[in-house]
């Protein structure tokens, strides 16, 4: 595994991996603190590519002025050892001054997916994501990039600017991967206290709860769900709601009949933002209303 620190390193370690032929390249984006969700995405990269480039770069760009970019979870030599034992051959981490070498005067900016669910609580994160995925797209150049669904909207958002500004990658959505307790995996976990990471697992379980609601005809409805997701987690002393919310996936858009079986086509997305003292997590669960139906 070859480790490089600027785009010049990065492209020279690339171009010595293809041999002059062609090898697929697959790419995993992080902002380090590696987990086990990391894991799995090297994991499907590895299986689907002969190259697997793997970047760690906490990116500023998404951060609000009052969010954790100083404190965001780092540890470097934790991150070399996952990312060795689970297959990548270059890993990529750039300072913030190789990535952004004077004021950016440039950015990619996806419209209408960005302004629901976190875009709207977070303005401007999307904007941050979407320019500096596409400037790592650009010094990569794979064929497949990989990223995990608990960002559901995340991966929206990136499909939306592939297929829009024609780039040639392809965006691999991977599993949510979770604790045996049902609690999603995030590197922003560490911050939980004993008590708020047990008062967290209402996540998983209102989303539970939410969907077998519909399969058993309880809830027929969006706003049936949104209420019974927001009651579920208010049961938790320290849970403050951002959003409960289920729209149609991947447009984010609200569902056009109330009825959620009447939606015959697509899929639909019960998503939730959540926060636990200082701690924002999210979860989601993505399911098609045609396999609901089938089991109602």
């Amino acid at each position: 595994m070859r480790v490089v620190r600027t785009v010049e390193q990065l492209r020279e370690a690339l171009e010595y991996m293809r041999g002059g032929g062609h090898t697929p390249i697959g790419f995993v984006p992080t902002m380090g603190y590696l987990h086990d969700g990391h894991a799995s995405l090297l994991r499907r990269a590895t299986e689907m590519s002969g190259t697997v480039v793997m970047s760690i770069f906490v990116n500023p760009l998404q951060f609000g002025p009052n969010e954790d970019f100083a404190s965001y979870p780092r540890d470097e030599a934790r991150d070399l050892e996952l990312a060795e034992r689970e297959g990548a051959d270059i890993v990529f981490i750039p300072s913030v001054e190789e990535m952004y070498p004077r004021p950016i005067r440039t950015g990619v900016s996806v419209s209408s997916l960005t302004n629901v669910l976190c875009g709207a609580s977070r303005p401007g994160h999307f904007d941050g994501v979407t320019t500096v995925v596409s400037k790592l797209f650009n010094m990569v150049q794979p064929d497949y990039a990989f990223f995990g669904l608990k960002d559901a909207q995340q991966v929206a958002v990136l499909r939306q600017m592939v297929s829009d500004l024609n780039m040639n990658v392809q965006i691999v959505a991977c599993p949510i991967v979770r604790e045996a307790d049902g609690l999603a995996l995030s590197s922003r976990n560490v911050y939980l206290s004993e008590e708020e990471r047990l008062q967290a697992l209402v996540l998983s379980r209102s989303l539970r709860a939410a969907r077998e609601a519909v399969e058993e005809g309880s809830a027929k409805t969006a706003e049936e769900i949104r209420q019974l997701l927001a009651s579920i987690i208010s049961s938790s002393p320290l849970a403050v709601i951002d959003y409960a919310e289920i729209l149609t996936f991947p447009d984010l858009e609200p569902l056009a009949d109330d009825s959620i079986l009447a939606q015959a086509d697509g899929e639909i997305i019960m998503a939730l933002a959540v926060k636990f003292g200082k701690t924002r997590l999210i979860d989601n669960i993505v399911f098609t209303p045609k396999e609901v139906a089938a089991i109602v």
